[in-house]
């Protein structure tokens, strides 16, 4: 995964090594060159924790959170002006939930601040859990914990993301393929919604992946691996209630990852399985995505970052 930073040190990025071992994975920056678009690598640090595989950016881009999986730990790294790290936390989840292939230790996929940037939201798949640690930069230890909040039992929570308005949290349930929508305020989490991404009579393996907010926030965008392999859009109503828009095929297998286009023309999703990138349009009024010709055929990718400049 890919994090981009435009502090000092001019646009540079971050970057995880999903590995494990005895000094578990890998967290670097580099320098980007604008001219070229070459990247220089300047620091390199140990994650904390095995297969880190998640990595948010404060709102002042002087601390980066990561998510080490395997580990089922959270890991906080000072950013010095010139993009070195400096290590300034680790806190170690424990705890299990109701499925017994997965869910037997805690898994931290996802760190993302809430808007106000004085929050950090921890998705917890192995314990079924969101996690709400407060954020203070001037403190040693950055993060305290201010409150969890279950989930249903085996949803298994991966990515989250926020409402435009700030208001509502919605999270991606790998394990269920589920879209929980909460209400939010002031750290606090109450149950609003739940939306399956699943075709009605649908039989198979499930794996939902990847939710975006279309930039114009009007739509919510969740994918779904497995046997699924497909884009589900939501819109939401008047009322204020989510509904589901649209099921598209993904156009390929495993779409771990999507992003779309800073103008909300189009979507690209990224599929690990078929080793390609397919390109949809997206209707800026409806949200509903229609596939084209396009494709970009590579190995095996797996985030999509979109640059700011």
């Amino acid at each position: 995964m890919f994090c981009h930073c435009k502090q000092g040190w001019q646009a540079g990025f971050f970057s995880l090594e999903e590995q494990s071992g005895t000094p578990g994975g890998q967290v670097l920056s580099f320098s980007r060159n604008p001219t070229d678009n070459s990247l220089t690598l300047l620091d390199q640090k140990e994650s904390g924790g095995d297969h880190p595989c998640h990595i948010s950016l404060s709102s002042n881009e002087d601390f980066v959170i990561l998510s080490n999986y395997t580990g089922g730990s959270l890991s906080v790294f000072k950013v010095s002006p010139e993009g070195m790290l400096a290590h300034a936390q680790t806190i170690q989840h424990s705890g299990k939930s109701v499925n017994a292939d997965r869910q037997t230790s805690p898994h931290v996929h996802s760190t993302t601040f809430d808007p106000e940037g004085k929050r950090v939201l921890v998705a917890d798949l192995g314990t079924d859990k969101i996690y709400v640690y407060d954020f203070d930069p001037n403190q040693s230890e950055p993060l305290k914990l201010s409150s969890e909040f279950p989930v249903s039992p085996g949803d298994g929570p991966r990515h989250l993301t926020f409402s435009a308005d700030g208001k509502e949290v919605l999270v991606v349930e790998e394990m269920t393929a589920i879209l929980d929508v909460f209400y939010y305020e002031n750290g606090v989490l109450s149950p609003k919604q739940r939306l399956s991404l699943l075709a009605d009579g649908f039989e198979g393996k499930v794996g939902a992946a990847e939710i975006r907010l279309s930039p114009d926030g009007k739509q919510v965008y969740v994918s779904n691996r497995g046997d699924a392999n497909t884009i589900s859009v939501f819109g939401k109503r008047p009322s204020g209630e989510y509904v589901l828009v649209q099921n598209i095929s993904s156009g390929g297998i495993m779409p771990r990852n999507f992003n779309l286009t800073a103008d909300g023309k189009y979507l690209l999703a990224a599929h690990q399985a078929s080793n390609d990138i397919v390109i949809f349009e997206r209707d800026e009024f409806t949200g509903k995505l229609t596939q084209t010709l396009w494709k970009a055929e590579l190995n095996k990718p797996v985030y999509l970052f979109r640059l700011n400049d």
